[in-house]
């Protein structure tokens, strides 16, 4: 049995080796990034110090080693190379190594890692170099590092709203600077006969933790400064960030200089809350005891807050849960169209106003549910910099990769899915697309080629493209093929988006040669695959010479989708509402006028259509009036013939199972309110058939 501990270290470990690995590639670019220099350094020492608590001595051993360097690196007595920066990467693909319990990882190689390492420290300095230390030497954090508390006091005058200063204003800027409490003193406002509204009555005790420094906060009061009394001391100076215990309400009170200690010893016998007493004894009032309670918290927070690490924010959940739960919302959201169905039968007021709110639950939980599966596109982005690193350099291109939209969130299933077929088109992208630096100059580009990698949103789908300003296709020589292979008649005329698809057929390659990267024929046709079982597309756009755009358009989540439910003589079928764009009729004299053609006439235009019912044999006799459901794929519109269209559905996916997942144009199926099986339609793939049987033809 697994040990649990050593697992979530495991899982721990490849999001550092993940982040470290990100940090190295940024790290090369920006060399004097001292925020960078840290995020190495700490990840290092995280996977050292949990490696040894857990038992991984050889992982803990050797992090120490590269942990040294980086430490220096840290102090500036080491700068950052690009010999250092290789050598990391190599240690940080050792300790993955490690991790996965590779036997080819030895022990010689991590020596010969460790002696390279050591190589690069500093020599020794001589005795007569040293110098005793100093007890002034002590190194403290920043300002601009440390979390220093500050009490602050003021007491405007009481005319400071005919200057036309707020207070409120001046603590919304304190606010601003870290966080931050207020505790107002009450205790000057007089009876309501006698106040006179111009003048401020109030005064204020404010508690702040930022690490903006003493001139930041003197600056907020830089216009009030000379006409109020304003005093700022410093109650906690971020170097006890061990101790989560604080002073006591009295001390708090008798360093303030509100309380004696002969009155709080007095006081302390007392069985009630020492603040109690002291208010009933009359030795503070309500306003001071209120400060004191609120310095005590806020600095015992701010103390918990930086013992607490990022990861106690969050929960480690197996994504197995994960999917379980999201298997258990798209039940619910299946009984609960059957209760909402159920209601609308019945049309008893009770009964619908029950569907009616669990629908609405029904809604928000999916929604959420969803939510959590959704992760940044990002997570797999940061993967690619050292891909195109290493292509670079077997390759002998020189590339800068650039990426955009890492925020955009995509389902968790979707984006694990999604990673080889990214590598594909990037290695393509470097290989194919970016030429060599001295052919880049010769045709008057730059010498560094570019390649950015984008994501962004579009309704329920995400657009991702990839885009290169490399050598482009070539027309010509992609036609060449596919006139060879017998794909295409000599003198087809093909538009280039129909043309560039070709290169996504199984075995298709015009490469002269085989290289490590690309050449077999093997590549395109797999990653068609992968984005078609996404119900993806894939669209290639290029200009010889200046360049190519690869576009991938996914769903954003497989589990539950919005669906257009139809009906076909009993059968019922779901199209997916986001390729659908409207719905049309189809009478007996538009078919007519057709001439045996399946086209149709929508407003002038021309838009063919496949007729479902004679596609899945259907043999019962249409009715007068069918409708077209016109949808809208790879840019094309296309229509799809059926009896009626009853409305738009939540579709929860169910797979068909083994015995059926060969079968044309259904991509799964969905349980309706009633326990009516419908099949959801692969309009795509549907759409491709139609166009090769007609090729054939």
């Amino acid at each position: 049995m697994k040990d649990k501990h050593q697992e979530a270290f495991k899982e721990e470990a490849y999001e550092l080796l993940a982040e470290l690995e990100e940090s190295l590639l940024a790290l090369e670019q920006t060399p004097q990034d001292d925020e960078l220099i840290g995020r190495v350094f700490r990840a290092m020492h995280t996977i050292k110090g949990s490696g040894a608590m857990f038992g991984f001595d050889d992982i803990a051993s050797f992090t120490h080693e590269i942990e040294t360097v980086f430490d220096l690196v840290r102090n500036g007595k080491i700068a950052v190379t690009k010999e250092l920066v290789d050598l990391s990467l190599t240690a940080r693909d050792e300790i993955r190594a490690l991790l996965d319990g590779n036997d080819q990882s030895e022990v010689d190689k991590r020596e010969g890692i460790i002696a390279q390492f050591r190589q690069l420290l500093p020599a020794p300095p001589s005795a007569a170099d040293q110098k005793p230390p100093s007890s002034g030497d002590t190194e403290l954090p920043s300002p601009e590092e440390a979390l220093v508390t500050y009490m602050l006091r003021f007491r405007p005058p009481p005319e400071i709203f005919l200057s036309g200063t707020n207070p409120g204003n001046l603590l919304k800027e304190l606010h601003q600077l870290g966080a931050c409490k207020v505790v107002a003193h009450l205790e000057a406002i007089p009876l309501l006969s006698e106040i006179t509204p111009e003048l401020c009555y109030t005064s204020w005790d404010i508690f702040l933790t930022t690490s903006r420094g003493l001139d930041a906060i003197q600056d907020v009061f830089i216009f009030v400064a000379d006409d109020c009394q304003l005093d700022i001391q410093v109650i906690d100076n971020g170097l006890n960030s061990d101790d989560e215990d604080y002073k006591k309400l009295g001390e708090i009170l008798i360093e303030r200089g509100e309380l004696n200690h002969d009155g709080l010893n007095q006081c302390l016998g007392q069985k009630k809350l020492i603040g109690e007493t002291l208010i009933e004894a009359g030795l503070v009032n309500s306003d001071q005891v209120e400060s004191a309670l609120v310095e005590q918290q806020h600095v015992r927070g701010i103390r918990r807050k930086r013992q607490e690490t990022e990861v106690s924010s969050s929960i480690r959940v197996p994504s197995a849960k994960l999917d379980k739960l999201v298997d258990l919302v798209g039940e619910l959201v299946t009984v609960q169209a059957r209760l909402s169905q159920t209601a609308a039968t019945f049309k008893e007021a009770p009964l619908v106003s029950i569907a009616e709110e669990v629908e609405r639950l029904t809604g928000e939980l999916r929604d959420n549910v969803l939510n959590i599966r959704m992760l940044p596109i990002g997570t797999i982005f940061s993967k690619f910099q050292r891909l195109v690193r290493d292509l670079s350099a077997e390759l002998g291109r020189e590339i800068d990769l650039t990426t955009e939209g890492a925020e955009t969130e995509l389902d968790k299933t979707v984006l694990e899915r999604l990673n080889d077929p990214l590598v594909h088109l990037l290695r393509n992208s470097i290989d194919h697309g970016i030429e060599p630096p001295d052919v880049r100059l010769k045709f008057g580009k730059p010498r560094k080629g570019k390649v950015n990698l984008s994501a962004t949103h579009s309704g329920a789908h995400v657009i991702i493209q990839i885009k290169d300003d490399g050598a482009g296709l070539d027309k010509e020589a992609i036609r060449a093929k596919a006139v060879q292979n017998g794909w295409l008649a000599a003198d087809a005329e093909i538009a280039d988006k129909d043309l560039f698809g070709f290169i996504m057929a199984p075995g298709f390659s015009t490469a002269h040669k085989v290289t490590s990267v690309s050449g077999r024929g093997v590549g395109m046709d797999v990653v068609k695959k992968a984005l078609d079982g996404l119900r993806g597309t894939i669209e290639i756009s290029s200009q010889k010479g200046l360049g190519t755009i690869i576009t991938i358009k996914l769903p954003l989540t497989l589990a539950i989708i919005e669906g257009l439910l139809v009906t076909i003589a009993q059968d019922y079928f779901v199209l997916p509402l986001s390729v659908v764009t409207e719905c049309v009729e189809l009478t007996r004299e538009d078919i007519a006028r057709a001439h045996g053609h399946s086209i149709a006439n929508v407003r002038g235009e021309i838009v063919p259509y496949i007729n479902l019912r004679e596609k899945f044999r259907i043999e019962e006799e249409s009715p007068s009036i069918e409708q077209i459901v016109i949808a809208e794929i790879n840019g094309n519109r296309v229509g799809f013939v059926v009896d009626h269209v009853i409305g738009e559905q939540q579709t929860v996916i169910k797979s068909l199972g083994r015995v059926f997942h060969l079968v044309d144009g259904i991509s799964g199926a969905t349980i309706l309110g009633d326990g009516t099986v419908a099949l959801i339609l692969d309009v795509s793939q549907m759409v491709q058939e139609e166009a090769a049987v007609n090729n054939e033809q």
